[in-house]
């Protein structure tokens, strides 16, 4: 192909894509502005423990070009991504990064809390199904008493049902920021290619 015919199918798709992204965008930023985007609202019971904000304290090399991912961190079990950030970072890029750090950021927090609030109903169920038969928290041999497969199964059946919305509302948010972060990435997609088009265009004409 022609580097003339390349640079106006380039430009072709670009402004195709310029007569869209408006009206998807308002989309997206009416879909992140409101109520629905946050998480369900937690009952007293469930907002007695809450786990430490933020990821993990893994830092990458200070000369790295890449994304590096940490260790798991140990409220969340979740891998932190360390984002690069380019020095001629454009404004789409920049905007996706940050997309991508925000939602990285809301992920840990949900499934620290989450995690948290799992362990301890699932201790205080073992040690109300222990008294209730008149047993300790500790065997004759000094081990930790616990029940068996039939009985915490009521317990994984009741917590399950108890946080049916929450995990409603969190799987339809983290359809909606995967749907954002995917769109993003391909308009900085497209702007590289364009980038790289109107630099073949010019050496062409130089």
């Amino acid at each position: 192909m022609l580097p003339g015919a390349a640079g106006a199918r380039g430009r072709g798709a670009m402004v195709a894509l310029r007569a869209g992204k408006k009206s998807l965008l308002r989309a997206l930023i009416r879909s992140f502005a409101c109520r629905g985007c946050q998480l369900a609202p937690e009952r007293g019971a469930e907002r007695r423990d809450t786990a430490p904000s933020g990821v993990s304290k893994f830092c990458p090399p200070r000369k790295s070009c890449h994304d590096w991912i940490g260790p798991p961190d140990k409220y969340s079990n979740l891998r932190p991504v360390h984002f690069y950030i380019p020095e001629n970072e454009s404004p789409s890029e920049q905007k996706l990064r940050k997309l991508r750090q925000e939602t990285q950021e809301w992920n840990q927090q949900f499934w620290a809390n989450q995690n948290l609030t799992f362990s301890k109903e699932k201790e205080e169920f073992i040690h109300s199904r222990l008294k209730t038969k008149g047993l300790g928290l500790r065997t004759e041999s000094g081990q930790k008493a616990t029940l068996n497969a039939e009985e915490m199964a009521d317990f994984y059946k009741e917590f399950l049902s108890k946080n049916f919305q929450k995990h409603m509302y969190y799987n339809r948010d983290w359809y909606k920021r995967n749907f954002a972060i995917t769109f993003f990435m391909g308009k900085v997609a497209l702007e590289r290619i364009w980038n790289k088009l109107k630099q073949k265009q010019k050496k062409s004409n130089n």
